[in-house]
């Protein structure tokens, strides 16, 4: 089962948030990596920016429990 979360009573599924939160992540360590300047070794840069939020959004639902049990 998967939680939802309530604000203002509006419910917002779970998987949402951690989309949200793997965004702002996802964000976080491109800027980290242009500021490096790793961009230089990949070829295409939309294809590692879409690859690095999918990475961070996947370890983010496997770790249920530390965002309060999405999969019970």
């Amino acid at each position: 089962m998967i939680i939802d979360y309530t604000i203002g009573g509006v419910f917002i599924p779970g998987p949402l948030v951690l989309a949200v939160i793997a965004l702002f992540a996802a964000v976080m360590v491109i800027r980290l990596l242009s500021f490096v300047g790793a961009y230089r070794v990949f070829v295409s840069r939309p294809l590692v920016e879409i690859s690095v939020f999918v990475i961070i959004y996947v370890l983010l639902l496997q770790q249920p429990s530390f965002f309060g049990g999405f999969f019970q």
